[in-house]
């Protein structure tokens, strides 16, 4: 497989760097996130979470999206 040098921003780089898991390389993780996924892959994914851990998770959501709101007013 070839190589292709790209420059990215401190900002993306630190991105990737969250999103990395453990034993992948950035090329790993970039086409991980490029890769269009079904919704049915999700189907199922919350069932073990409970109502409670739920409605934190709502919390959550609601104020990023709270946050995020206000910052691009």
């Amino acid at each position: 497989m070839g190589v292709k040098t790209i420059t990215i921003s401190i900002d993306a780089y630190e991105a990737l760097l969250k999103l990395k898991r453990p034993g992948e390389s950035f090329s790993d993780v970039i086409l991980r996130l490029a890769k269009k996924r079904s919704l049915l892959e999700l189907a199922g994914a919350w069932r073990d979470v409970d109502d409670e851990e739920l409605g934190k998770v709502v919390m959550e959501i609601r104020e990023a999206w709270s946050e995020w709101s206000i910052k691009t007013e």
